[in-house]
């Protein structure tokens, strides 16, 4: 499958993000320097899930210009694992180097209540896809999320002020909420919080050289945590009212991470 090509405006960044859900208030404040829906690329195809937009975006934030993916596609919306990682494609092919992603996710280690950001510092993909299945490429995932791009993100944190803890993330397919019983499988299988993205974009990115860095806001507990049950509305609110501290922490780290 070819790479989905963007118009030569947004072949002016070399670092990447893409927002997860409720997350796109996050560029509320950046200069705007070109916009494109994504349902207007060939090969691209636009979330139905409330919370994404479906669009990129050409940003400059603190001197850095940022090519942004203002929402995503899923497993769970009935996409092919190729799909859901093109618009990674695009943006290595427009020549990001480096890729910041984010999303909205349950909290399973205790320290980790609705609010908290995580830096994610390993992945558990059981997802039962890969963007790369038909290929023969043995990927080396043993530094899945860069050294470096974590450095700077927790030195960035400690900066600002904004706890930052580290954890493994599980990628399940969704689109159901897990169970109390599995969330406790996940959870003996060394998971801190739980989701429904980022792992596939995560090896796509991996596959084709670029660096990449992950944060999850943890926009509610995991099932069996708390006493009232899982809403995606709730997972919005909560990624909403976090959004302006993920873009302080961006802000700061964004500069430096695009040298």
């Amino acid at each position: 499958m070819n790479s989905p090509a963007l118009p030569e405006p947004f072949h002016d960044a070399r670092i990447g993000l893409v927002l997860g859900s409720g997350l796109g208030g996050i560029l509320e404040g950046w200069a705007t320097l070109a916009e494109l829906p994504l349902s207007e690329i060939p090969g691209l195809h636009a979330s139905g899930v409330p919370g994404h937009a479906g669009r990129f975006l050409l940003c400059e934030t603190g001197g850095a210009r940022v090519l942004a993916m203002q929402g995503r596609i899923h497993l769970y919306e009935g996409h092919p694992a190729r799909s859901v990682t093109a618009g990674i494609r695009a943006m290595a092919a427009a020549g990001v180097r480096s890729l910041v992603l984010t999303n909205a996710a349950g909290g399973i280690a205790e320290p980790l209540a609705p609010g908290t950001i995580m830096r994610i510092s390993d992945h558990l993909n059981l997802t039962g896809a890969s963007p790369l299945e038909g290929t023969p490429h043995f990927l080396d995932m043993s530094d899945a999320y860069d050294p470096r791009l974590a450095r700077i993100l927790d030195r960035a944190a400690a900066d600002l002020g904004i706890p930052l803890p580290s954890g493994i993330y599980a990628g399940l397919r969704g689109p159901q909420y897990e169970t109390p019983a599995e969330i406790r499988m996940l959870a003996r299988l060394g998971a801190d919080a739980v989701g429904m993205s980022t792992v596939l974009e995560t090896i796509e990115a991996r596959a084709r050289g670029i660096r990449v860095a992950a944060l999850s806001t943890i926009t509610n507990f995991a099932a069996g945590r708390a006493d009232s049950p899982l809403d995606h509305t709730e997972v919005l609110a909560i990624g909403k009212q976090t959004a302006s501290r993920l873009a302080r922490l961006l802000t700061r780290f964004l500069p430096e991470a695009a040298e």
